[in-house]
């Protein structure tokens, strides 16, 4: 394979249209965030991600977990959940059952925010996904997310 071979090209082209269109629809949650709810899309995710953990078995997340979940870092998801729970969004507290293990919780506070965040989000990620549309090269991109069923684990 050299650097002009033509299958190569044509991944090349369409990373860089899956790119785009991941980078028109968090710069529109974004600013849509910013502007109601002074949260950005990273702070959404993780508040989201954390709402939907339970008391059942393996129902709370490991920061690992939680990394994987909004695709940061484990530094950059530890910096985040404490930045949120300097906000009152997030409370940690150890594992009763392994004294090395912290979990996060969303408070109070926090599932109100992301309550009053939800319809911001989806009307700004909606806005996004319909101008990618009109795009010839984003148009099959977004058609796939559209299929996507269900929650997608990371591996």
């Amino acid at each position: 394979m050299t650097a002009t071979d033509p299958a190569m090209t044509a991944l090349a082209h369409s990373w860089s249209a899956l790119s785009l269109l991941h980078g028109r629809i968090e710069s529109c949650v974004e600013r849509a965030l910013q502007a109601g709810h002074k949260l950005s899309a990273r702070e959404y995710s993780l508040l989201d991600v954390l709402s939907r953990q339970h008391d059942g078995e393996g129902g709370h997340l490991q920061m690992r977990q939680v990394a994987d979940s909004v695709v940061l870092s484990q530094s950059a998801t530890t910096r985040l959940v404490t930045r949120l729970e300097e906000r009152g969004l997030l409370s940690r507290y150890l594992c009763p059952t392994d004294r090395r293990g912290i979990y996060t919780d969303v408070t109070e506070a926090g599932i109100r925010l992301l309550d009053e965040a939800r319809p911001t989000h989806n009307t700004a990620l909606r806005k996004a996904l319909d101008e990618a549309a009109e795009d010839p090269a984003l148009a099959p991109l977004v058609k796939a997310v559209h299929e996507l069923q269900g929650p997608i684990h990371p591996a």
